[in-house]
């Protein structure tokens, strides 16, 4: 049961990805190699399955979170936090494109965004306190950056997959109170083939 589910979000995942959220919940089962029926089993809708795909990377960033919590330097934390968020982004970039606005309509995902922003405000606190970064950063601010960062660099990624650290870098010297770092990753010329479509 719980690897059926686990198959059959893979495989959502992987065939919206490729095919955008028009592709058929028969599609996904193949895929997945399960019957059509075991989809509906699991996932009422497909709006439900794209829900769940959002749950899961809300979660995994809301555990590392957690997890960094613990760290001593606040900074560091927060800073290891934004890069595990972008990567998150940049490594299902594919699917981020298409699920869209939709799956805020889920009020689970609503909640886990919530969520996200409470432990983001966590560490985010933590370092405004130890005097890492300016005083009016909040943890919301944190959570938008995330996806301003993935956007940003959206157009570069094919041809230099890492090109969103130095934004990230941008991004992290807007927060700090001072010392500003050397920006990491080369810059890279926007040519009319890079934009998205």
């Amino acid at each position: 049961m719980v690897r059926n589910r686990q198959l059959l979000l893979q495989a959502a995942t992987a065939t919206f990805a490729e095919l955008g959220t028009e592709a058929s919940m028969g599609e996904i089962a193949h895929r997945a190699g399960l019957a059509k029926g075991t989809v509906f089993r699991h996932f009422a809708s497909k709006d439900d399955l794209i829900a769940a795909i959002m749950l899961q990377m809300l979660d995994r960033l809301i555990g590392t979170a957690e997890r960094l919590d613990e760290k001593e330097d606040a900074a560091a934390a927060l800073a290891d936090f934004m890069a595990s968020g972008v990567e998150a982004l940049v490594a299902d970039r594919t699917f981020c494109a298409v699920i869209g606005q939709p799956s805020l309509e889920n009020s689970g995902v609503r909640d886990a965004i919530s969520r996200l922003c409470d432990v983001a405000e966590t560490l985010t606190a933590r370092a405004r306190e130890q005097g890492a970064i300016r005083s009016e950063i909040t943890g919301t601010d944190v959570v938008l950056l995330l996806a301003g960062i993935h956007q940003t660099a959206a157009p570069l990624l094919t041809a230099q997959p890492q090109a969103w650290r130095r934004y990230l870098e941008l991004a992290l010297d807007g927060l700090r109170v001072t010392n500003a770092r050397t920006l990491p990753h080369p810059p890279h010329a926007l040519h009319p083939t890079d934009a998205p479509n």
